[in-house]
């Protein structure tokens, strides 16, 4: 019964691929992430609900079995699709970011350029997470493809920067600390893959210009974007100058949620500034994970995010091919960094961005484009896998004795 179960248990794992620590890690955060999730939801469920904090709980885990089933999916595909699919994808990901600029709505109060509404399921979907993805496997092929060759800088304005800047551009008027951090790793990936220097600054100097250029013409055309330029600077100046606005006070709540949490917490379920804290299931959950985790907590979890880089960064040294190290790269980095900001800004170290901790924030646009990055670095590691595990065999047959080789010739 004993060899039965075990057998079982070989045939489960079997058909899970890749890195084993970095399913281990992520399934970890997902299982965890429900004791914050179902906690910091009840400010949410008083808010605009009937008070019960089940319904969320229910929605986080439909997110995460879905997230999952991504995962699952895309590691079964082998990696170098990606470099062709990440050319069609590209200007469906424009169409998208149009379509979602062009909307001009709120939801709750907050800019719905940002969000598409699916119809079927009835839920938002923040598009340019996926744009983030699909913009990354486009650099990292364009850059497998170029390199050890030498490139000027005219010949890659149109089949690099051209699809980058539009993107870009896209998603800037409604969201600018994705579009910054976006531009931030496509210059950290075209860097790592050895894209010439003197090129880099002339498309940083071009950012800045148009980022300059952008902020004038909002100032001039206040209808056209309107609050936006004016919530970017004010967020820097409070960041810098420590007045009192909206951003200082969700600030203000995270710290004395961390304050409260000490070394070993509040006790799980126990946290106060749920309650006052917006966002307190999403953009600060950190907050509430240290007030009720305490600093033991809340390393916990930092340690885990760079336990997967540090997985990451192996899966890449050891992918067979140069656009398999890029893309492992190119679309896990952007997770670590992700998470490293959602956690400097509940300690005030960075200003408020709106960026979620991923799998274990709420919200399905980042849990599943978290494990869509997920499943495309566990098809590199899948494949470094099969590569491996056929030179074993090659090797065992070469090492077969010469003389039961001729026996059985005889």
């Amino acid at each position: 019964m004993a060899n039965e179960a075990k057998h079982t248990k070989i045939n489960i794992f079997s058909y899970l691929k890749g890195d084993k620590m970095i399913w281990a890690i992520a399934g970890l955060l997902a299982i965890f992430s429900f004791i914050p999730v179902y906690s910091a939801s009840s400010n949410v469920a008083y808010l605009y609900g009937d008070g019960s904090t089940f319904q969320y709980l229910v929605s986080h885990f439909i997110h995460l079995f879905l997230g999952f089933a991504i995962i699952y999916a895309v590691h079964k595909i082998p990696y170098h699709y990606f470099r062709g699919l990440s050319i069609l994808m590209i200007p469906i990901v424009i169409l998208l970011l149009l379509y979602t600029l062009a909307q001009g709505t709120t939801i709750d109060g907050a800019n719905a350029s940002r969000w598409i509404k699916i119809p079927i399921i009835n839920k938002t979907f923040q598009t340019s997470t996926l744009a983030s993805v699909v913009l990354m496997i486009y650099v990292a092929r364009y850059l497998s493809k170029i390199h050890s060759k030498k490139v000027t800088f005219k010949e890659t304005i149109l089949p690099l920067w051209l699809p980058v800047g539009v993107i870009l551009a896209l998603i800037l008027p409604a969201n600018f600390s994705t579009t910054a951090i976006i531009f931030a790793m496509v210059l950290m990936l075209v860097f790592l893959g050895g894209y010439p220097l003197k090129y880099l600054g002339i498309i940083i100097a071009s950012g800045a210009l148009f980022l300059l250029l952008f902020g004038l013409t909002a100032k001039a055309f206040p209808g056209v974007f309107p609050n936006r330029v004016d919530t970017w600077i004010s967020r820097v100046e409070n960041f810098a100058n420590n007045e009192d606005t909206e951003a200082d006070y969700q600030i203000e709540r995270a710290k004395i949620a961390i304050a409260r949490g000490g070394v070993v917490g509040t006790g799980i379920g126990k946290s106060v500034q749920r309650n006052f804290l917006p966002q307190s299931s999403s953009d600060f959950i950190f907050a509430i994970i240290v007030e009720e985790m305490g600093l033991v907590g809340g390393i916990s979890v930092m340690l885990a995010y760079l336990f997967i880089l540090f997985r990451l960064i192996i899966v890449s040294t050891k992918a067979n091919t140069v656009f398999g190290k890029l893309l492992v790269i190119g679309v896990g980095l952007p997770i670590i960094f992700q998470a490293l900001i959602n956690m400097a800004v509940a300690v005030e170290l960075f200003p408020v961005t709106g960026q979620t901790l991923p799998l274990i924030s709420s919200g399905g646009s980042s849990i599943w484009m978290t494990c869509l990055a997920l499943g495309i670095v566990q098809s590199v590691s899948a494949k470094r896998e099969e590569i491996k595990q056929q030179e074993e065999i090659e090797t065992e047959e070469e090492s077969e004795n010469p003389l039961d080789v001729l026996s059985e010739a005889l």
